[in-house]
């Protein structure tokens, strides 16, 4: 590009070397930003900088100028604070349905919200050691699509398939189409699910975005808006278990008080606590009943006992025989 091209955008080049080259601990003298400038072509007198650095001020670049042993210039407020988008690449790095490739992707252009210095803290954050990620490159248009069809109010098709012991996909329903209505999507698990309302059998079912193929947008609008007129996202999630199917229960729980903790986390705190004994509380929630439920009070042994209904404690008793005869 012409030098005299490059001069027209001078502005523009000013404001990208300072949020990459500048933050709370790095600043630029005058003479450090008019050599930057120089490597892009851009000529820089030191009355038409300070002009210039006064726009981006008024633009609302919160630029700071300070006497250190030279004078230098500082951005010290970005649109993300460091601690913010080292969140955000815990978030990223650690999640299951984001493939190795998207998260390098995503982590690059997250870095680019910070200056050079603070994009290598960035590089250096935790990663979940040993973290499977989903092999499904296409979850992202996937994603999409469905939040387009929410949008649009309108019914989806799509094909579900699940893994066989050779590692093949295989299509559920001998391959026939799935129609459903998409309402929401939901982050469980550490996998993603879209949340819809199957009008063939009247009932709200959920999906693995990552095992669904060939998504298409019908022109037909969505059925369910009665059933999802009131439905709570964060209700469905705690009594769903790994959002595995099943009936609904209400299930009285007896609990260790070590246990408070679990409980809260699990349920939330508005979960009532009804004291048993010295050592016991009780608490009743409404729960899908399926093995990963089942299985999820089996990790603390003696610590919380079923007290109702019946038809739930057979059906755990059931479910540990199944497992102990295979030791037998």
């Amino acid at each position: 590009m012409p030098k005299g091209s490059n001069q027209k955008i001078k502005i523009l080049y000013l404001m990208k070397i300072l949020l990459e080259r500048t933050d709370e601990e790095h600043g630029m003298t005058l003479s450090e930003i008019a050599d930057a400038l120089a490597a892009y072509g851009v000529d820089a007198e030191r009355k038409a900088l300070y002009d210039d650095l006064e726009v981006l001020r008024v633009f609302g670049i919160d630029i700071e100028k300070r006497k250190e042993k030279n004078v230098k210039y500082h951005v010290i407020s970005r649109d993300f604070e460091l601690p913010e988008l080292k969140l955000l690449v815990d978030a990223v790095q650690s999640s299951k349905f984001i493939t190795h490739k998207k998260s390098d992707e995503l982590i690059r252009k997250l870095e680019g919200f910070a200056s050079r210095y603070d994009a290598q803290k960035l590089a250096r954050q935790v990663f979940v050691s040993n973290r499977t990620k989903t092999m499904n490159e296409s979850i992202y248009y996937t994603v999409d699509s469905i939040h387009e069809a929410i949008t649009k109010n309108s019914m989806i098709s799509f094909k579900y398939f699940e893994w066989n012991e050779k590692k093949e996909k295989t299509l559920r329903h001998g391959g026939k189409d799935y129609i459903v209505s998409p309402w929401a999507l939901t982050w469980d698990d550490e996998n993603y699910y879209m949340i819809a309302y199957d009008s063939e059998i009247e009932q709200i079912r959920h999906y693995r975005v990552d095992k669904m193929l060939k998504i298409v947008m019908l022109d037909k609008a969505r059925d369910g808006a009665d059933v999802f007129k009131d439905f709570d996202m964060a209700l469905y999630s705690k009594k769903t278990f790994g959002m595995y199917g099943g009936r609904e229960e209400t299930v009285t729980l007896r609990c260790k008080n070590s246990l408070a903790g679990v409980i809260i986390d699990r349920f939330g705190q508005d979960i009532v606590f009804t004291r048993f004994d010295s050592e016991h509380f009780d608490i009743s929630v409404r729960v899908v009943i399926s093995p990963v439920f089942l299985t999820w009070l089996m990790n603390f042994g003696a610590d919380i006992k079923i007290v109702s209904p019946e038809s739930v404690c057979k059906d755990y008793v059931a479910l540990a025989s199944e497992a102990l005869k295979q030791y037998d």
